[in-house]
């Protein structure tokens, strides 16, 4: 294992940084959602939920996350990227995070709401990502 480049205060201070709610691809999701005139119909982080969805549309039995995809293992550039410090402890991590994502989703189909995984990386075309909600909002 490689000795950090930071030191601890300024390793603390980047983590420290690093946010869990109001994120970019959340923003970007939520401004899709506001273009397609679902602005009123949601509420954020459904504390009540399994998996405490991002946002939640409750009126439509419907709810949002959106998963980093880092964080969540997706399949794409940024997913398949692997640490080389510490890796067994970044794969286990990633692995325990895909498990608990899995059962959240399986937990609130059973409990008769549907559900839409918004990753990162599509967050990028806003085009595409207004088709994607459009679509899930309208069905």
């Amino acid at each position: 294992m490689r000795a950090d480049v930071f030191d601890t205060a300024k390793r603390s201070a980047i983590m420290r940084a690093v946010k869990s709610r109001d994120t970019a691809p959340e923003l970007a999701v939520r401004a899709a959602v506001r273009g397609l005139g679902y602005g009123r119909r949601y509420r954020l982080n459904g504390a009540g939920l399994p998996g405490k969805p991002d946002l939640v549309f409750g009126a439509m039995g419907k709810a949002v996350f959106v998963h980093g995809c880092f964080w969540h293992g997706h399949d794409c550039k940024r997913g398949a990227r692997q640490p080389k410090d510490n890796a067994a402890y970044w794969r286990t991590k990633i692995e325990r995070n895909r498990a608990r994502d899995s059962a959240s989703l399986k937990a609130l189909r059973s409990a008769g709401w549907t559900a839409l995984v918004v990753w990162e990386c599509e967050t990028r075309d806003a085009n595409l990502l207004a088709l994607k909600l459009g679509a899930f909002l309208s069905r």
